[in-house]
């Protein structure tokens, strides 16, 4: 372990890329083949492989005190340290006491990141914290800390791992790339790579891949711009959801790549008779299984980070899996294949694979705007559940695209997906050949930095929300707004914000920076109050987008296209 945290420091000590690449490159060789292979995960900053799920549930309020503890600093001294470093691994490196004997290897690491995972409950997960970080030097505690809060804050990517392996062992990138996304496992990759098997990896059902994004359009002149004859699908203001199915067993994941399942306990019933299949689609909450309209998001927003779904709840909130595109089927990989074969793929899927009852959607009911619907049989005759082919027009104008927009809007849906037949499947990559036509106020997706109790009938509760866009990998605050959050949703979110608190200011807390909003604003001016140098003229919140990690929020880039755009 201490030569990664002392690597790792080299890292963070160059803003060169192929510098830092060279450096994980030669950790590589140099280490022996376990530790090499759990060093590539940490790296990517986690504790544990990705198609694991395994996740340590420890929040910077468990670590804060656990570093406190093991310092024998006083409170204001450990606090002093963090608002002076800013980062809660550095604070350990700096008040931890130094450490005399063996030295532990990053496999022993991981072992005790396995056993604060497998326990329950905040004390003994803390006192296993206690144990692994006073067996360590304050150097090695530091990244120990870092990977524990998945952010290393080296400027290192997994990405930029990848091409480390590729660059150690003499692979070609784009095998480690490929090799990577099928397993979901960096270290098991970087082992294919040392033996020169990279070939040899293949899909790993139920490791989510990374989902395609579209790119904002601002008009169809614009969308049609990139291609021609361009697929046309409504844009649902659901959940991105990716479905894996094998012999039976159903698991859904969401955008984060969280698995979401147990939130939707009528839809694997539905598509368990698809087999060795992976679909991207969106939920949504559906009106009924005769008016076949979605709902809007905020019906859905009962059903979320629920894990344990009523009856009761079901038939008062219906939801509907939106199949548009299939990754996986028959064994194979499909996701190189242009979206029109894919598509073909898919409505073959659902029309002959799942034997639904029926499908009670005609030509004309399509062109007029009706979804296709499958209706399966469960156990429970009582219960219905359904899938939807999402269903596809085609544009070559905008004149077209217009109207399908304007009929897309008089659904109730948020606007248009506009895509290219010939794209392949690119995951967790946002490009030009899938498109998002919206018309509205503008949004940004944001990531909370801090909170402060808020007043009169919120005396207690934290609901102001100070948040923050991405500039290159920083964050840097935007703004600040109070409204457009439930009494429910502000509850829930001042417990999560208590329990994930990094520094206590009194009114105020800094907190991790986890949870991602939609803030809408009636436009943006340039102002020296945030550390962005812009601030959002009444900002309000639109949504807690649970399907979003904070990677996915907006950048400062995208801020100042926005300002330019409004000027």
């Amino acid at each position: 372990m201490k030569k990664l945290a002392e690597t790792c420091e080299r890292i963070a000590g160059t803003t060169k890329k192929l510098e830092k690449i060279g450096i994980v490159a030669e950790y590589f060789r140099e280490c022996a083949h376990g530790d090499a292979a759990v060093s590539a995960v940490f790296l990517s900053g986690r504790p544990f492989a990705v198609w694991e799920e395994t996740t340590l549930q420890v929040g910077g309020t468990l670590l804060w005190r656990s570093v406190a503890e093991l310092s024998g600093r006083t409170e204001t001294e450990v606090t002093a340290a963090y608002r002076r470093l800013g980062d809660l691994g550095a604070v350990a490196a700096e008040v931890l006491p130094a450490r005399e004997g063996r030295e532990i290897s990053v496999s022993e690491v991981q072992q005790h990141f396995r056993q604060i995972a497998a326990v329950r409950g905040p004390a003994p997960k803390a006192a296993l914290v206690r144990e692994l970080l006073s067996q360590v030097a304050p150097l090695e505690g530091k990244y120990i800390v870092k990977i524990m809060t998945g952010d290393l804050r080296i400027g290192l990517k997994e990405s930029l791992v990848e091409e480390a392996i590729a660059r150690a062992y003499g692979a070609p990138l784009a095998e480690v790339q490929r090799a990577n996304m099928l397993l979901g496992d960096i270290g098991e990759t970087l082992t294919l790579a040392l033996g020169g098997k990279l070939a040899d990896a293949k899909m790993r059902l139920f490791h989510p891949l990374g989902f395609m994004l579209a790119s904002p359009a601002e008009s169809a002149e614009e969308a049609l711009s990139y291609f021609e004859n361009a697929f046309v699908e409504d844009k649902f203001d659901g959940i991105r959801a990716q479905v894996h199915v094998s012999e039976g067993e159903v698991k859904i994941f969401s955008r984060t790549r969280d698995e979401i399942t147990e939130s939707f306990p009528e839809l694997p019933d539905a598509l368990a008779g698809l087999d060795d299949v992976i679909l991207d689609g969106e939920i949504v909450a559906w009106s009924d299984l005769d008016d076949g309209r979605a709902l809007p998001f905020s019906a859905l927003q009962q059903r979320l980070g629920r894990k344990k779904v009523s009856d009761e709840m079901m038939r008062r909130v219906p939801v509907a899996y939106l199949a548009f595109d299939v990754l996986y089927a028959d064994g194979e990989l499909v996701i190189d294949r242009p979206l029109a074969e894919r598509s073909r793929i898919l409505d073959e899927l659902l029309s002959t694979k799942n034997k639904p009852l029926h499908h009670r959607v005609t030509e004309s009911q399509r062109k007029a705007g009706k979804q296709g619907k499958f209706i399966f049989e469960t156990n429970e005759p009582v219960r219905f559940t359904q899938v939807i082919r999402s269903a596809v027009w085609r544009a070559s104008s905008p004149g077209e695209l217009d109207a399908l927009f304007d009929a897309a809007q008089a659904r109730g849906n948020e606007g248009l997906m506009i895509k290219d037949p010939a794209s392949a499947y690119t995951p967790g990559r946002r490009g030009k050949s899938w498109l998002k036509l919206k018309r509205e106020l503008a949004t940004l997706d944001v990531v909370v930095t801090a909170a402060e109790y808020g007043h009169g009938k919120r005396i207690g509760v934290l609901s102001d929300y100070t948040f923050a866009v991405w500039d290159g990998d920083r964050l840097v605050n935007i703004g600040k707004a109070y409204s457009g959050l439930t009494d429910v949703e502000i509850t829930e979110m001042t417990k999560w914000l208590l329990e994930h608190t990094i520094e206590d200011q009194g009114f105020r807390r800094l907190v991790e920076p986890k949870i991602v909003l939609e803030v809408a604003f009636n436009n943006m001016m340039k102002s020296d109050r945030h550390e962005s140098g812009y601030a959002l003229r009444f900002p309000r919140i639109v949504r807690i987008r649970t399907d979003k990690s904070p990677e996915d929020a907006d950048t400062l880039e995208r801020a100042k296209e926005i300002f330019e755009k409004q000027k």
